[in-house]
């Protein structure tokens, strides 16, 4: 959803990030996991991190949560705002990013969301130690982290450059979106969003995006979220709840508590 330094992505993709994903689906999928996890731990306040067009906010809202919602795109903020109201929820959205949460979004969440593959924006281990401390700050003590990532560890191993194709249709209009990721010489990759649009089956118009991801991998993020003071560590590999395998999950999902 975001990083932690300009988001010139994420604001051009801003517009077509609600087609792009087929939320009610989506949602579906991955709240009763999450809802698991809450009531578990008797969350009523809860922070969405990069929440992007604040989608899990607003269902969190609406379901009694006391949620609020975080980006460093004032685009997505901006949608994420229209989504609020088109539910009937009051939601604060604030535009504020990694390493300023505690300060501009507020404390003592019982929960923090941190979803959608954001956390692999940070390029540098300095700037994840200030994020995760950042997140600690924002919860009370005790209070439950829950971060998604894509299994980064199968993706370096087997070089898996290309994501299945979305597609999007309203009316007439037509919309395809195609990533993939450049395996850079540092380590590092660059992830590419290509948006192809189209009205009334005349040429495609295409539009071409990209930023670059540190693929932080299982070992290392666990390590990590553990060093910045977090404890019972948890490991899945989607929100079914199965088990991380490094091997052949689609993502890694890492709850924790905070010291």
């Amino acid at each position: 959803m975001t990083q932690a330094t300009g988001v010139p992505l994420y604001d051009a993709f801003s517009a077509d990030y609600d087609r792009f994903v087929d939320w009610p689906a989506r949602l579906a999928h991955e709240l009763p996991f999450l809802e698991q996890l809450l009531s578990q731990r008797e969350v009523r306040r809860v922070l969405d991190t990069a929440c992007g067009t604040g989608h899990h906010t607003v269902a969190l809202a609406q379901r009694g949560y006391e949620a609020a919602g975080a980006d460093l795109s004032a685009g997505m903020i901006a949608l994420a705002r229209h989504n609020a109201v088109r539910a009937g929820v009051a939601v604060p959205f604030t535009v504020v990013g990694f390493g300023e949460l505690a300060d501009r979004a507020g404390g003592d969440f019982d929960a923090l969301l941190c979803l959608g593959n954001s956390l692999p924006h940070l390029l540098t281990g300095q700037e994840l130690a200030a994020t995760l401390a950042d997140f600690a700050a924002a919860l009370r003590p005790g209070g439950l982290l829950v971060v998604q990532n894509r299994n980064f560890d199968a993706i370096m191993a087997d070089r898996a450059r290309w994501m299945g194709p979305q597609a999007h249709r309203d009316g007439d209009d037509e919309w395809l979106f195609l990533r993939f990721y450049d395996f850079d010489s540092d380590g590092r990759l660059t992830f590419n969003v290509v948006t192809l649009q189209r009205s009334g089956g005349g040429e495609w118009r295409q539009q071409v995006e990209a930023t670059r991801l540190r693929p932080w991998l299982h070992a290392e993020l666990r390590d990590r979220v553990a060093a910045a003071g977090f404890g019972a560590l948890t490991c899945y590999g989607d929100m079914t709840a199965a088990p991380f395998d490094p091997e052949t999950s689609g993502n890694l999902i890492i709850t924790a508590l905070k010291g």
